[in-house]
């Protein structure tokens, strides 16, 4: 049998330090209920997945980031595990995911997949088992369950709210019927969060990673990375209001970056290590700037964390001259690539967010009523020249699925159709993260775009969609769809993921300028024309006027 061009590069055990794949590597992320439905029920799945690899063949992307798609009771659209090692019947089954991985090898792609440590979803068996075990059981221990305060433990241990509103604990009802103890979700009440000082709780998840290393899989996205571990004693804790809900902008937060969770980590990258090929761990890790991120990389730790001081960076050349560079210096500090960023499943797209005139904290979304809506031209162009920025910076980068067709946030979803724990555990006064999970469109005059054979739609899809469909891009070298392409090739022609940055100066106080390899990099920011440097144009993100750079517009020259 004639081996895949993975298992030959797993095969051949050659890799030397510092070359690893993953330091370079355009990781796509696909949401898998959002990607492409094969069965017609209106849910993207693993068959729908495989059907569509060779246009992520084409696209040039080195490896997929696969959303969970484990078994779920599915309140939080699979980030609520029920079974860590079976596929939901939602998605298919674990002979679907291993046609999905075997295709995706085959055709030189890399399979990373989620996996969420920090809480399971109340369905699963070991919270069923702790609600009918009680209290100071073995069973409990696994879970943060504490008792309460007050006269008769009517309050709840402390005062930590869940990042989707509301309090963060629930009280269980004891299998007497009287009003018990009390556990701990950080996200919503089904998603209890576990104790990860108790042994048993590590030794469950090095069998979980285990059974998807032993299936082939090429590493793991690490959801809220950062969160594993509880300060001691569980203090009181008011976040600041302004921040995002991920505590990205704060320290001290008592739930979030403790140190305990390195020698987590530190315990998972030996075990990776055991297997061949360079499998890689990255972490979700929302952290207050790229100094302390970086140390969730350093050398036996995980291999790469996202960089969200990037994404979160405003569309301003000073402040992305300084992140960049902050992040360059951070990471290649502690041995590690940066990675960067600017859309995910979590944030609202940057087709729309980098034009935003009103704040926006993650994970509050836009709807009909926000302040601030977006021009979608504006969003466009400047998604384009961010991304034109994006891919020309040394190290990986990560794309989000739709967002090589320029799709905006989908702002005007009804509020019955909305499904995001945010939007019913605050009221509707957060509309959450349903606008960037909308099903992308493939075909402009099939059903659901091409999303569905059936028409059939999780979330509803905008009319205006069908100009952005991939068919209809597909043609047209003006397209988002043809910049991405042209971009990702002449990035990995031209080794620039395994780069260096020069800055260039003289360009005025609106512009990004450096020099990767044999290519400059001029990024327009501003608000009027500027001046062009010598130099053949090989990709720009707009039209370019004769020796002008636009606005809004970044273009990539010829040195050599």
């Amino acid at each position: 049998m004639t081996s895949s061009p993975i298992a030959e590069l797993a095969d051949a055990q050659t890799t030397a330090a510092g070359s690893e794949w993953w330091r370079t590597a355009v990781i796509y992320q696909i949401y898998p209920r959002s990607f492409s439905d094969s069965s017609g029920d209106g849910i993207g799945d693993l068959p729908g997945i495989t059907a569509r690899l060779d246009d992520l063949r084409d696209l040039g992307v080195d490896a997929l980031w696969l959303s969970p798609f484990q078994r779920s009771p599915q309140k939080d659209a699979g980030y609520d595990v029920a079974d860590y090692c079976d596929v939901d019947p939602l998605f298919g089954t674990l002979a679907d995911f291993d046609d999905m991985l075997a295709a995706a090898h085959a055709r030189g792609i890399r399979l990373i997949v989620d996996l969420v440590p920090n809480h399971s979803s109340d369905q699963h068996v070991w919270f069923q088992q702790a609600l009918a075990a009680g209290p100071g059981s073995r069973e409990r221990a696994r879970y943060m369950f504490r008792d309460g305060k007050g006269v008769e433990g009517e309050l709840p241990p402390n005062n930590w709210e869940s990042i989707f509103g509301g309090p963060a604990w629930t009280r269980v009802v004891e299998a007497d019927g009287s009003m018990g103890q009390w556990y701990l979700h950080l996200f919503d009440s089904s998603q209890p969060d576990f104790d990860w000082s108790n042994e048993e709780v590590r030794e469950e998840f090095r069998r979980v990673l285990r059974f998807w290393l032993d299936r082939g899989v090429d590493g793991f996205r690490v959801d809220v990375a950062h969160g594993l571990v509880k300060a001691d004693g569980l203090p009181d804790y008011t976040p600041d209001p302004e921040a995002g809900s991920m505590g990205g902008e704060e320290s001290g937060v008592p739930y979030w970056g403790q140190d305990g969770v390195h020698e987590i980590y530190r315990d998972w990258h030996e075990l990776l290590a055991e297997y061949d090929g360079d499998r890689a761990l990255c972490a979700e890790a929302w952290l207050p700037t790229p100094e302390q991120t970086a140390l969730w990389v350093r050398p036996d730790e995980m291999h790469q964390a996202f960089n969200f001081a990037y994404l979160e960076t405003a569309w301003d050349a000073a402040a992305l001259r300084s992140v960049i560079a902050e992040s360059i210096a951070a990471y290649a500090a502690v041995g590690a690539p940066s990675t960067w960023v600017l859309s995910n499943h979590d944030v609202v797209r940057h087709a729309s967010r980098l034009a935003l005139t009103a704040e926006n904290p993650q994970g509050h979304g836009i709807g009909p009523d926000s302040p601030g809506k977006p021009v979608p031209e504006v969003g466009l162009r400047r998604a384009r020249a961010a991304t034109t920025l994006m891919l020309a910076l040394p190290g990986s980068s990560y794309l989000y699925q739709g967002e090589e067709l320029g799709l905006p946030e989908v702002i005007d979803i009804p509020g019955d159709a909305r499904q995001d724990p945010t939007w019913f555990r605050t009221n509707g006064e957060r509309y959450g993260r349903d606008g960037c999970r909308v099903p992308i469109p493939w075909t402009a005059d099939a059903p659901a775009y091409g999303f569905s054979p059936t028409g059939a739609s999780w979330l509803p899809q905008p009319g205006e969609w069908a100009g952005l469909a991939r068919d209809a891009q597909a043609g047209d070298p003006s397209s988002t769809l043809s910049l991405y392409r042209s971009l990702i090739a002449e990035r990995r022609a031209r080794h620039l993921g395994a780069g260096s940055l020069e800055w260039l100066q003289g360009f005025g106080t609106d512009v990004v300028a450096f020099r990767n390899g044999t290519i400059t990099v001029v990024a327009n920011v501003g608000d009027t024309s500027v001046a062009l440097p010598d130099g053949i144009v090989i990709a720009s993100s707009g039209p370019i006027d004769g020796g002008e750079l636009p606005a809004d517009t970044t273009v990539w020259l010829a040195n050599d």
